[in-house]
């Protein structure tokens, strides 16, 4: 009886120690599983955030070549205004100097 009870007792450890390796593997593997979901969930935002940048950048660049184009016409504007106001003096001196005013 005395071998027949080691024999269990070392069957029993034996069972418990596989069962501490499968439960061990099981555990890994699923952790595993988890932290290539959350691996992919972060990407997943960081791809939409920098989506969301890049969608900005463009709009502000838009934005920008707008401004740019109406302070150019506002510029071109200002220049002929300035030479209608030039040639207008000329007139007016030209009057003056006439005696006619």
């Amino acid at each position: 009886m005395n071998v027949s009870m080691g024999l269990l007792i070392t069957l029993v450890g034996l069972l418990c120690t596989a069962t501490g390796v499968v439960l061990g593997l099981f555990k890994h593997s699923r952790d595993r599983k988890k932290d290539v979901k959350s691996d992919a969930t972060e990407s997943a935002i960081i791809r939409t955030k920098l989506d969301n940048i890049g969608q900005t950048v463009d709009s502000i660049r838009i934005e920008f070549k707008a401004s740019d184009q109406r302070w150019t016409a506002l510029s071109e504007r200002a220049i002929r205004n300035e030479e209608s106001v030039k040639q207008a003096h000329k007139r007016i001196d030209k009057i003056e100097n006439k005696g006619e005013f």
